[in-house]
C-alpha cells in the first residue's frame, strides 16, 4: 500500500490533472481534498480533451473510485453536469465510482452573485477570483451557517435553513452592492432536485478512505490550486480560500498524517499564474505573450490568459519546505523547446540585499527582484522522448539543475498534453 499525495507548487495551472490521470492506474482511489469548481484540470487521451472541475481526473481510468471529500466546497449544477457528461460519454456507468461526502458544502446562487458584486466593487483592488462563489462559500463554512450535501438530502431541514439564510444574504446584494435578490422559493425546489439527483453519489467518504487504507489499497489525493494559492503560506490576499498544502489533505480528506507516504509536488518548467498579485519572475511584453502561445495558457475555468515568467526555484525551495516534497515532477518541459536561453530564479534583491528564501510580506514580494543563472536551451521536440536518456543533454541539464536547487529529485517529467507523453524516472507508487 502507498498514498501518495499530488500537490500544486506555484500558484495553481501546473498541469496536475495530466498526471493525476497518469498516476491513477496505480490507484484504486483518487481523492480530491480541497477548493471547489475553480480547479480546471485537463486531460487530453487520445487526442480527446476532457475538463473536470470537480470530479477527480482519476476517473477516466475505470479502476478507480473517485472521491469528493469534506474539504471540498461543491456547487451541484456544476457537478451534477460533469456527472451527466461522463455518463453520455460512456465514462461512467457505475455511480459507486463517484462518491460525495455528505459533510462537504454547497456553494448557492447567492455566494456565486456575491463573489462577483465583490470583485464589481474591489474595481483595481480586486483578487482576481473565478467569480464561482467558492469564497462566499468558504466563508459561510466557518461561520457555521453553511449548508451541506447531505442537507439536500432533507427537503424539510433543507427549506428551513435556505430560507433562514436567505434573508441576510438577499440583504447584503440589494441594499449593500444593488444587485437583485435570489428567489428563495425557485431555490429551494431546485436544491430539492440536486438532492434527489446527488442522493445515489453520497456517503460517508472518510469511512470509504478507511476502509481502502485498511485493504492495503494505493490511495492518491488530488490537490487544486498550488501552494502559492494557500490561504495561509501563499500570496495573500492573492489567494484562494482554503489550504492548498499537503498537510490539508487530513481534514479536508479525512486520514491521519500517519497514513501519507509520499508527496509530489507539481510545477511547470516555468512559472505561471492567473489573476492579480506579484509575480517576481513574470515576462513582461513579447517574451512573456511568446511563452504564453507557446504553452497554450489559458485558464481552463475561466478561459483568462495567465501571465508566464521564468521558472523560480526561491518559490519551489518554499514550496518543498511547507510540503514536504519527497519527489517533483515538472510538467511541459517540451514549451521551453526553440528558446536560445533559459533562466532560473536562484535568489531575489530587496532593497539591495540578497534574499534566498521566500519573503513572508506581500510587500516584500512586490518590491523583489530576481536574481537569474542562465542555461543553454534546446532546439528538440521533446514529444517522442520516452526515457530521460532521449531528451537532449541540455534539457537533462536544466532539469538536473532544478533538483540541485530545490533540493528534491524531479521523477516524473511531461513532455506534452497527452497521457503517454510522460517520462517516469522512478516509479512513484513504489513500496
Amino acid at each position: 500500500m502507498t498514498t501518495l499525495v499530488a500537490v500544486g507548487a506555484q500558484w495553481g495551472d501546473e498541469g496536475k490533472g495530466k498526471l493525476v490521470d497518469w498516476l491513477a492506474p496505480q490507484a484504486q482511489l483518487v481523492v480530491r481534498f480541497h477548493g471547489g469548481n475553480n480547479a480546471g484540470h485537463t486531460l487530453v487521451v487520445d487526442g480527446e480533451q476532457t475538463i473536470l472541475h470537480v470530479v477527480p481526473s482519476g476517473i477516466l481510468q475505470p479502476g478507480t473510485v473517485n472521491l469528493i471529500g469534506p474539504g471540498v466546497v461543491v456547487d451541484p449544477e456544476i457537478l451534477l453536469g460533469e456527472l451527466s457528461v461522463l455518463q453520455e460519454r460512456g465514462v461512467l456507468r457505475d455511480p459507486s465510482r463517484v462518491r460525495v461526502s455528505g459533510r462537504a458544502h454547497v456553494i448557492l446562487p447567492w455566494h456565486r452573485a456575491l463573489d462577483k458584486a465583490r470583485e464589481e466593487r474591489a474595481r483595481g483592488r480586486a483578487i482576481g477570483t473565478t467569480g464561482r462563489g467558492i469564497g462566499p462559500a468558504y466563508e459561510d463554512k466557518a461561520a457555521r451557517r453553511g449548508i451541506r450535501v447531505a442537507d439536500l438530502l432533507d427537503a424539510e431541514v433543507l427549506g428551513e435553513a435556505l430560507r433562514r439564510i436567505a434573508e441576510q444574504k438577499n440583504f447584503e446584494l440589494v441594499e449593500y452592492y444593488g444587485w437583485e435578490a435570489i428567489d428563495v422559493e425557485s431555490l429551494e425546489r431546485e436544491a430539492v432536485e440536486w438532492g434527489r439527483r446527488l442522493e445515489p453519489y453520497v456517503e460517508h467518504t472518510e469511512r470509504t478512505l478507511e476502509s481502502a487504507l485498511r485493504d492495503g489499497l494505493n490511495v492518491l489525493f488530488e490537490g487544486a490550486q498550488g501552494n502559492f494559492l494557500d490561504i495561509d503560506h501563499g500570496t495573500y490576499p492573492y489567494v484562494t480560500s482554503s489550504n492548498c498544502v499537503a498537510g490539508a489533505v487530513c481534514a479536508g480528506a479525512g486520514v491521519g498524517p500517519t497514513r501519507i507516504d509520499r508527496v509530489l509536488g507539481i510545477t511547470k518548467a516555468y512559472t505561471t499564474r492567473v489573476g492579480g498579485g506579484p509575480f517576481p519572475s513574470e515576462l513582461e511584453g513579447e517574451a512573456g505573450e511568446a511563452l504564453r502561445r507557446a504553452g497554450e495558457e489559458f485558464g481552463a475555468t475561466t478561459g483568462r490568459p495567465r501571465r508566464c515568467g521564468w521558472l523560480d526555484a526561491v518559490m519551489l525551495r518554499e514550496a518543498a519546505t511547507v510540503n514536504g516534497y519527497t519527489a517533483l515532477a515538472v510538467n511541459k518541459l517540451d514549451v521551453l523547446s526553440g528558446i536560445d536561453e533559459l533562466k532560473i530564479a536562484i535568489a531575489y534583491e530587496i532593497d539591495g540585499k540578497r534574499v534566498e528564501d521566500f519573503p513572508m510580506t506581500l510587500a516584500e514580494i512586490e518590491r523583489a527582484v530576481p536574481v537569474y543563472e542562465s542555461h543553454p536551451g534546446f532546439e528538440e521536440n521533446l514529444r517522442e522522448c520516452r526515457d530521460y536518456s532521449h531528451l537532449p543533454a541540455t534539457a537533462r541539464a536544466y532539469v538536473d539543475r532544478i533538483e540541485a536547487l530545490v533540493g528534491v529529485p524531479v521523477e516524473l517529467i511531461s513532455i506534452g498534453p497527452e497521457r503517454e507523453e510522460t517520462i517516469c524516472r522512478v516509479e512513484p507508487f513504489r513500496d
